[in-house]
This record gives structure tokens, C-alpha cells and sequence, in this order.
């Protein structure tokens, strides 16, 4: 589903700025890859507000108590968002980064694999949760994200709505599936 489907924002300026704000990094990390840089969009306070606005636009009025930011660049838009739309913000980390007892999930990126950590009890039974990522390659780090969110070890049981940031000219939705059910994947 792209943004102009289910959203309004076909022909909306703001993804074009975004879009134009992203760079483009040939072949890293590794050959093949075609790397979406958002640190450039960073510098362009504009498009970078336009990016965080339309985010909470789309998500304000949806009873999002949760905003999980995947490590590291989830960790820039998600507390913006998390604030603007009176929510908590909880950091999905990679490994050995949290202090305390965690709970992990294991995934396939790309170019291999990782693992994401979050505190026990960040997430309490009830919450609706928004996962914000920068980009969305093979959709892993989404995926593991919703399946940490909604593990049995939370004993939590929500919808997770997921976002990732690239590419910004593109709002599509995808599902991902965990314990059997589908969740919803929008990416941005």
C-alpha cells in the first residue's frame, strides 16, 4: 500500500523533500547493498520535522502508548514521535547495551545476523505499541522487533504497528507474522 493510497499524501511536497534528503551510499556495508544514509535527512531541519510530523499525524488518535526505537537510528525520530504523541519511549538495543535483566530477540539482516534487547517490563500488558527503524531492507529488524514486543516473556498481547524511514517517497504495509498472526507492517 503506498502513502498516497491509504494515507493522502500522494503529491504531498513533504516526501519529495524527504526523499531528496535521504542519500544514497553505493555498496556499503558491503558490495551489493545500496545503503539509505538518514543522516543526511538530519541536517535538513525541515525535511527532518516534515519526516517526524508525518509520523505523528498518522499515528496520533491511534491510542499508541509505546514508541520502540530500533538501535540506533530508531533512536533519533522515535523519542520526537513518542513525545508528540503523548507516549512512552522504549530503546530496542543491540546487545550487552542495556543494564539489568532484558529479553532478547535473534534475526537475519541482509549481510548476517543480530539481535535486539529491551528492559523486562518496559512494555505492560494492554499497550499498543509503534516500532520506528530507519530503513527496511529484508524487513528482519522489523520483524524481530514486533516478535520482542509481543513475546510471551512480556505477557503482552498487542497490535504492533511498525515504521521504518526509507525509502520516504514509498508508504507501503506489509505484514509480519508472530505466534500465527498477522501484524501489521506500515513502512515509511
Amino acid at each position: 500500500m503506498f502513502a498516497g493510497d491509504q494515507n493522502g499524501l500522494q503529491g504531498d511536497p513533504r516526501l519529495k523533500a524527504i526523499s531528496e534528503a535521504i542519500r544514497v551510499v553505493p555498496h556499503f556495508p558491503k558490495p551489493g547493498i545500496m545503503f539509505q544514509d538518514i543522516t543526511t535527512l538530519l541536517l535538513d531541519h525541515k525535511a527532518f520535522k516534515d519526516a517526524v510530523d508525518i509520523f505523528v499525524d498518522r499515528y496520533r488518535d491511534m491510542d499508541i502508548s509505546v514508541v520502540a526505537g530500533v538501535e540506533a537510528r530508531g533512536f533519533m525520530f522515535g523519542p520526537s514521535i513518542a513525545l508528540a504523541i503523548g507516549a512512552k519511549f522504549v530503546p530496542l538495543r543491540k546487545p550487552r547495551k542495556l543494564p539489568g535483566e532484558v529479553i532478547s530477540e535473534a534475526y537475519v539482516l541482509e549481510y548476517g545476523t543480530d539481535c535486539l534487547e529491551m528492559h523486562v517490563g518496559a512494555v505492560q500488558p494492554g499497550e499498543r505499541a509503534l516500532v520506528i527503524d530507519d530503513l527496511v531492507a529484508t524487513g528482519g529488524t522489523l520483524c524481530a522487533a514486533i516478535r520482542l514486543l509481543g513475546t510471551t516473556q512480556t505477557k503482552w498481547k498487542a497490535v504492533v504497528y511498525s515504521c521504518g524511514a526509507t525509502p520516504a517517497d514509498k508508504l507501503f504495509c506489509t505484514f509480519c507474522y508472530h505466534n500465527n498472526e498477522e501484524r501489521p507492517t506500515f513502512i515509511l
